[in-house]
């Protein structure tokens, strides 16, 4: 098994807190983590019909081990519980005693917040980042294909190809989840909306644009992105203004919290490919940012992250904020580095903006000396820049 670096801040966090809530994507190794980390827990599945029902009609018998600690995964399942877990955990303040895990949280979020309000530490889990796979991770163009879900780096005669995963992946959360969330009785033009957030990926989200070759209205696809954001399929980035309620009504970026499964519906099944198609800086950009979300939650921190577009074109594709000052990085797909790669970040730290903290320049390259007060940085150590630096 491959070491979380997320492990230690769980295993902190559930000395302080009664309940500990950790949410992310299907199969990034939830379960497996939690079991590792409290192996003396009793463990719930509610994936499983059985448990389920039992739980759901008879709760006070089932949940009376808790005083011995339990792990209830995907709770999401049966979120009623989460009433019950609050009446034993203030009976009994215990640290550690309930371990919670779920894989989508448009309800389950407001339950948790409301019934556990106080009494939790929420966290995220994503799948592996390029600081957990260590030298693994250093082809850009196989990773970009291969992604990061744990599964595909079991070594067993098992372990799927990168395309059957993401197909069995994707039929399966459109199966599950969506038909469960949204209702929808013909899935062609979600599966439709989809693949055209792919293509537009790292671009100002349009949803006006895409709702004429969709076939739906704009809201309707504003309400499908959100089951898309809530479920951990993708991830809205927001622009950066010094001005901080700005944030909340411009128009942000999508990515998807999974490369892997972004290149699967892009058609992409190898390196080659990928390193020939027109997409690749915009792909390339999705894994740089992606590993700049999962290195906050690694920590146990806020991101902070966004993007910076002005009127006059200037543009910087990642910001993230640190005691209110921005330090601003820029994402290139290429190997070989020039002064043009690095003329956004030095414009931006020039805009006399609160002083930014020094920026850097993420590339598929070698680590570099600063040039004109930017790092020059190989994107294997985009998380440790953002946050250690």
């Amino acid at each position: 098994m491959l070491q979380r670096k997320i492990g230690p801040v769980l295993v902190s966090a559930a000395r302080n807190f009664p309940v500990l809530t950790l949410l992310g994507p299907r199969q990034s190794g939830k379960t497996t983590l939690v079991r590792h980390l409290f192996p003396h827990h009793t463990y719930l599945n509610l994936e499983n019909p059985e448990t389920r029902s039992y739980l759901a009609q008879d709760p006070k018998s089932l949940l009376g081990q808790g005083k011995s600690n339990i792990i209830i995964d995907e709770v999401q399942r049966v979120p009623e519980v989460l009433s019950w877990v609050q009446i034993y955990v203030d009976e009994n303040r215990s640290p550690g005693q309930f371990i919670l895990t779920g894989s989508n949280q448009p309800e389950l979020g407001s339950a948790v917040a409301q019934s556990l309000a106080g009494r939790t530490g929420i966290y995220y889990l994503f799948p592996l980042s390029c600081e957990e796979l260590g030298p693994v991770s250093q082809d850009r163009d196989s990773l970009l294909v291969k992604g990061f879900m744990p599964r595909l780096y079991q070594e067993s005669e098992f372990t799927p190809s990168p395309s059957d995963y993401y197909s069995a992946y994707y039929a399966t959360y459109v199966e599950r989840d969506v038909r469960a969330l949204l209702q929808l009785q013909n899935l062609n033009r979600f599966d439709t909306f989809l693949r055209l957030l792919a293509g537009r990926v790292g671009q100002l989200t349009n949803l006006s644009a895409l709702s004429g070759d969709v076939g739906v209205s704009s809201t309707t696809l504003s309400q499908w992105l959100s089951i898309l954001e809530a479920s951990f399929i993708v991830f809205r980035l927001q622009p950066y203004f010094s001005n901080l309620g700005k944030r909340l009504v411009k128009t942000p970026k999508i990515y998807f919290t999974e490369p892997g499964l972004l290149a699967w519906l892009l058609q992409i099944e190898s390196g080659h490919q990928v390193a020939r198609d027109p997409l690749l800086g915009p792909i390339f950009e999705n894994m740089v940012v992606m590993e700049a979300l999962k290195g906050a939650y690694n920590r146990g921190v806020e991101p902070r992250l966004s993007f910076y577009r002005d009127k006059t074109g200037l543009e910087v594709d990642l910001v993230r904020e640190q005691n209110r000052a921005p330090r601003a990085v820029e994402i290139k797909a290429g190997r070989t580095f020039t002064s043009e790669m690095i003329s956004s970040v030095v414009k931006f730290q020039k805009l006399g903006q609160s002083p930014p903290l020094p920026g850097g320049l993420v590339y598929a390259g070698e680590k570099g000396p600063r040039v004109q007060g930017v790092q020059i940085l190989p994107y294997l150590t985009t998380a440790p820049f953002l946050y250690d630096s």
